[in-house]
């Protein structure tokens, strides 16, 4: 019998049938293993891919094989990454707000990848990107690529910055300039990607949204900011942060209705200090970068949540407070 072009790359055509056409819940038989290979150009007889199967065992490839009805049948288990795993990475890849669509898609395609066929129909769920509010930046995926890369070369990065104008147009912020800054961190915050970085000029640390940086540079200058940056824990830092929103961190102490105790943990964690006022409310001290987004924060928990210090964070909420009803008469 005559061999094909592609007969040297057989148990790598085996392994990929494998892979594509078989898992836990779906298995091929010999005759259409032989079917499929000679579908590529390849010709093979059982006893070669009997062999072929034990050095695919051997290389990690958890294939088991049964009879049923009289014919003996092959599949893989035991995937690298199970199809819940896959899902989840799925929901990940829609949900994230600071990918585009279109990026999206192809990722979920590339995930599918990992499954066979047949769990891959599980996946594609495409359907939902296109409903959810995505950027529109198609170089965000590449500008994460470029500030990890900084970060690791210790050097500073330089862009430009946009917003939106009410035309729904983009134009650049600073006149064009560009922004110089040191890249420390990247945080995924409120369902964008924020880049944490020094500003040697203004001497602290700023925030900005990945999605609406263009053009990032490499400057070959070693970064600043070290000592800021010390002991910094981002965990602890986006605890501290609303909406990614500056300003100065103070500590600032709660009173809350009982009720609450699970929105205030899901913010500030288990190790937060809830300290027991009367049968129906408890006191907190948290530290935050106080700014009206933290002011409104507490708000939206309603009644049962107030601001009792400190005595300048108390005068800010009655500012703000006074600036809404003049805001709405």
């Amino acid at each position: 019998m005559a061999k094909g072009p592609n007969q040297k790359l057989k148990i790598l055509y085996l392994m990929k049938i494998l892979l594509e056409e078989t898992d836990e819940t779906h298995s091929i038989s010999m005759p259409e293993i032989i079917a499929k290979l000679s579908s590529y150009g390849i010709t093979a007889e059982r006893k070669s891919l009997y062999s072929d199967m034990e050095s695919l065992r051997q290389y990690g490839i958890d294939i088991i094989g049964e009879h049923q009805e009289r014919t003996y049948y092959y599949r893989v288990v035991n995937r690298r990454f199970e199809l819940a795993e896959l899902k989840l990475l799925v929901d990940s890849v829609q949900s994230a707000k600071f990918i585009t669509a279109g990026k999206s898609n192809e990722l979920i395609k590339k995930i599918e990848g990992l499954a066979s066929k047949h769990e891959a129909s599980q996946l594609q769920r495409q359907v939902y990107v296109a409903q959810r509010i995505k950027t529109m930046n198609e170089s965000i995926y590449y500008n994460v690529d470029a500030i990890h890369g900084a970060i690791a070369d210790n050097e500073q990065i330089r862009f430009q910055y946009f917003q939106w104008n009410v035309k729904k147009k983009t134009e650049l912020r600073h006149n064009g300039a560009y922004y110089q800054v040191s890249p420390w961190a990247l945080s995924w915050d409120d369902e964008n990607y924020y880049l944490i970085a020094y500003d040697n000029a203004a001497g602290k640390i700023k925030h900005f949204r990945v999605d609406k940086m263009l053009r990032i540079e490499s400057v070959k200058e070693r970064r600043e900011g070290r000592e800021q940056f010390k002991e910094f824990d981002m965990a602890v830092y986006a605890r501290k942060v609303f909406g990614m929103y500056g300003g100065r961190e103070e500590i600032v102490k709660l009173c809350c209705e009982n009720s609450l105790v699970g929105a205030i943990i899901d913010r500030f964690g288990k190790g937060v200090s809830i300290i027991k006022e009367d049968e129906q409310h408890f006191s907190v001290s948290v530290k935050v970068v106080v700014s009206n987004q933290f002011i409104h924060w507490v708000m939206a928990l309603g009644a049962g949540a107030k601001i009792i210090g400190s005595e300048s964070v108390v005068a800010e909420v009655k500012e703000e407070i006074c600036r809404l009803a003049k805001q709405y008469e």
